[in-house]
């Protein structure tokens, strides 16, 4: 999606270590007409799958997985990575590896929020090792829930998260592919 690329090229900042910031328009301050555009897109790629539900992680995936879900008509579910209060005991539960806290977050949702039999979108900001989704499929597969499509605003094809994915059998989607991050270079392309 050229708007988003254009985006990045223009305040992404490459930090290193395969680190894309964005934090100016997608994961700490939100640009909500690119984010409304991103979901309109979403909506267009994933309108066959016959979703029920949207799912992402919590924070950065909730702006393109509500944007996504408006333009779909469904509700949106946002796995948590600390558990409050209001939460009942019995919850769906998950560990993945976080690329940018360098760490295990947990991941969990509601069994009041992701029932039996839903349709799972999961929509998500980054697409690179493919931990995270793979995280919030067991918790869609935990509820027994079926995922039917993935949809990510940005993939780092040079992470191999898809090649990890495609054993889920399901059709996954990116609006800016990169191949290459170097000398403060973003370099976009298109998956194999």
């Amino acid at each position: 999606m050229k708007e988003l690329e254009d985006r990045i090229l223009r305040d992404g900042k490459i930090l290193g270590g395969g680190i894309l910031k964005v934090d100016s328009f997608v994961n700490h301050q939100v640009d909500p007409l690119l984010m409304e555009s991103c979901g309109k897109e979403f909506a267009k790629l994933f309108a066959s799958v016959g979703a029920t539900k949207v799912l992402t992680a919590e924070i950065s995936g909730i702006a393109p997985a509500l944007t996504t879900a408006i333009h779909l008509g469904l509700p949106v579910v946002y796995a948590r990575k600390t558990k409050p209060i209001t939460m009942p005991d019995q919850v769906y539960l998950t560990l993945a590896p976080s690329h940018t806290k360098g760490r295990m977050v947990e991941l969990i949702v509601s069994p009041e929020y992701l029932a039996n039999n839903e349709k799972v979108l999961i929509i998500d900001d980054f697409l690179a090792s493919g931990q995270t989704i793979l995280g919030l499929a067991r918790l869609a597969e935990a509820s027994g829930s079926k995922v039917v499509g993935i949809g990510a605003l940005i993939e780092k094809l040079f992470e191999g998260g898809r090649t990890v994915l495609k054993s889920l059998g399901v059709p996954i989607h990116s609006l800016a592919c990169i191949t290459a991050m170097d000398d403060d270079k973003v370099v976009f392309g298109e998956p194999a």
